[in-house]
Formats: structure tokens, sequence, C-alpha cells
């Protein structure tokens, strides 16, 4: 019978994978770049914007002109001109003037502030009352305000969302350095599992776990290379796992990591040239059996056979280290949204393993509750009800009702 070679730590595990290595970056153009990580500083080679402009609709004039004006006392500028969208202006505001300035024009010399056009009131076609008075710089975006020529304006490891493509885009950025995309062979074990095409006979199931954990790698920015189903054959896993790691960034293969005699997963890796066994066995609940093993720069990981297990572990630490890879933060959990949520009932907890219960939101008048949805390791229908996770630390023996718990999204 196999035995656990080394169990560890959830916080272990999340270290062991600290220790690959980043993907190589690759210049992508910039409308590839969305949901990508940079892999390196964006420095501007621009001032944005690049000279002074309005922020508002009114009048660019001199601020000192405008002191203690006021609806009864206004003070009565002549029009020096009119600023067009799009255009350097070629005249000057001299004191006791102004001129008509849109939103985002360039603002003339001489001027050093802007009037918003509420205080303003014509006084026929040369002349504008202001009623209102303005500081220097008000209403107004100086050269380099929003970014400075020589100056990094997003750093590497950020991911680039349409914020980024928008400053990159004003920024005449055509195309950026970022973490390049993880492939992801997933394969699927068991003489029990046949595929999603055939209905199952007495004692076999439908190859839920492929599908499944190749949407999760695709949704962590990662390209899924499912594979055939694997029997219960030395011969054959050892094929599929060397033409997956000939051909992909990573392994994720599912069933096969418990222990039981039919089991054959972790002797096949052990036996794989140059491998190097980290983890079989991680203090988790569910998913304690799940494998870590390493080839070089490639990780292979070990997942249960059990549906919800597997789907389990792959958010806790296959969608983290996908994200890794590509440049994001490593930290153990669900990615998603965290949300502060009222636990309604108790919940026991074993010492020694870090527990993930699954929850369904309710919105209150008071907040977020958070009800345990329970059930069995192979029941799916337990995931598809969920909302989120909570995650019970090893340490503890369980939550309390009325506790306030983290919940992430998943």
């Amino acid at each position: 019978m196999t035995e656990f070679l080394r169990v560890i730590t959830a916080a272990q595990f999340i270290e062991q994978l600290r220790r690959f290595s980043r993907l190589a970056p690759e210049t992508v153009p910039l409308e590839d770049a969305l949901h990508r990580f940079l892999a390196a500083d964006v420095i501007s080679a621009e001032n944005l914007p690049d000279r002074a402009r309005s922020t508002v609709d009114g009048y660019a004039v001199r601020a000192d002109d405008t002191f203690g004006a006021s609806d009864s006392i206004p003070a009565l500028l002549e029009i020096a001109g009119t600023v067009a969208m799009g255009t350097v202006p070629v005249f000057s505001v001299g004191p006791g003037q102004a001129a008509h300035i849109p939103t985002g024009g360039a603002l003339p010399p001489g001027a050093d502030a802007v009037v918003m056009v509420e205080y303003t009131n014509k006084a026929g076609d040369a002349a504008v009352e202001v009623t209102h008075p303005v500081t220097v710089q008000a209403n107004i975006m100086e050269q380099g305000e929003d970014v400075r020529a020589g100056e990094p304006v997003i750093h590497a490891g950020r991911a680039v969302r349409s914020h980024e493509v928008g400053m990159l885009a004003a920024l005449g950025i055509l195309e950026v350095a970022v973490y390049r995309r993880p492939q992801v062979a997933v394969i699927s074990t068991g003489d029990e599992v046949v595929a999603i095409s055939r209905k199952p006979g007495p004692g076999q199931i439908r190859d839920a776990n492929s599908y499944s954990v190749s949407a999760l790698a695709r949704a962590s920015g990662a390209k899924a290379i499912p594979f055939a189903i694997v029997p219960d054959d030395a011969s054959a896993l050892r094929d599929a796992l060397e033409n997956a790691l000939a051909l992909a960034d990573l392994v994720a293969v599912s069933g096969g990591s418990s222990v039981g005699t039919r089991d054959l997963m972790v002797e096949v890796v052990s036996a794989l040239a140059g491998v190097e066994l980290l983890a079989h066995g991680v203090a988790i609940r569910p998913g304690k059996p799940t494998l870590l093993a390493r080839r070089n720069e490639k990780a292979i990981f070990g997942l249960p056979g059990h549906p919800v297990s597997a789907l389990l572990v792959a958010h806790a630490f296959l969608a983290p280290f996908l994200r890794y890879l590509q440049g994001g933060e490593l930290r153990m959990g669900p990615i998603g949204e965290r949300v502060k949520a009222l636990l309604p009932v108790s919940l026991h907890s074993t010492i020694g393993l870090q527990e993930f219960v699954r929850v369904r939101l309710e919105e209150t008048a008071a907040g977020y509750c958070a009800h345990p949805v329970f059930g069995k390791s192979g029941m799916l229908s337990t995931m598809v009800k969920a909302d989120g996770v909570i995650v019970i630390p090893m340490q503890v023996e369980g939550l309390l009702r009325g506790q306030v718990v983290e919940v992430t999204r998943i």
C-alpha cells in the first residue's frame, strides 16, 4: 500500500510553489494586453498632458483679475479670443482679459486659471463678467500633472485592466512586455472514468474533472490542453505524463493521488527521470491527498479524483500558481472578491487540517450572511449552490455562530 511520503501544510505548499520561476516575458500588441501581467515597468516618453489644459468649460483668465469678484460686483474682462479644441492658441491673455475655453482646451499664454462658465455672464460680444474669484491653477491640469516624461506610469507585476489600456493608449504605447500565458496539460485518470459523451455503466462516472479544471485554468489566464482519459495503468500514465511535460508548462492530473493499492500516481511520478517529489499530502480538507512534483521549471499537480475536492484544490493552489507564473502575486486560497459575512451556525473543524467550507451568501439589511453548503466530496451540486468559500485555519477547532468570517467568492 502506498504511504504518504511528505505531508506538508498549505503555507508550506505555497512556499514550494514560490521556488518555480515565472514564465518568460513576451511583447504583445496593446489590444492583446488586457488581463495580462506586465513584465517590466512602463516608462512614459512624454508628458501627459503635453501642455496645461482646462478641466472645465469657461474662460481662461489671470487669477488676480478675478480678486473680489461677486454677483453684485463682477469683474469685467475683455475677450482676447477663443481656444479651439485640438489647436495651440496663437494669442495670449493679458491683464484685464479672458479667453473662452472648452474642457480639454490648451491654456493660452498669460492665463493661469480658468473660471467655470457658470460663474460668468456675457457682456456683449467683446467682454465677459466674472462673478466668482479663482486662485492660480484653478480648473487647470498642468503639463505633466497626469504623467511626467521619464517616470514609470505602470509598474511591473500590475495586471492590465481597461484603465491601464486607456492610459497606455493615451501615451501612444502600441505594445507592452507581459509574462507569457502558461499552457496547462489536464489529465483525468481512472478505469471508472469515461468520456462525457458516454452513458456511464455500473461503477463509472463521466469525466467532469478535466472540464472543470480546464475551465478554471482558462479563467486564470492559461491555455488548457485536455488529454485523453488515462486508465489505471503505470505505463499509460507514464507516457501521458512524459507527453504532457514535453508539450505544456505544467501538468494537472486528477485521480490516483490518495492512499490505495490501485493508485499509481506517486509511484509513476517518482520514477520519472529528473523529477523531484515536493509533497504527497497537504494538511487540508478536502484535498489532503494532493501531490506536487517538479521537473526543472515544470510543475506536476496531482489532484484528488473526487470532483469537488479536485476543484477546491485547483481553486486553492492551481489558480493562484497560474497567476504567479504570469507575474501575479502568489497567496494561498481561491482567487476572487473577499467579503465579510455573518455565520448563522457553528462549524466544527479538525485541529491540524485547514478546511475549505463552501457557503451560500445571502444579502440582508445588516450585510451578508454565509450559509454553509454541506455535502460529500463527490457532490458537484454543492459547488453549484455555493457562492464562495470560508477557510478555517488549521489551529482552530471551528467557528462559532454569530462570528464574522471572510468569504472568497468563487
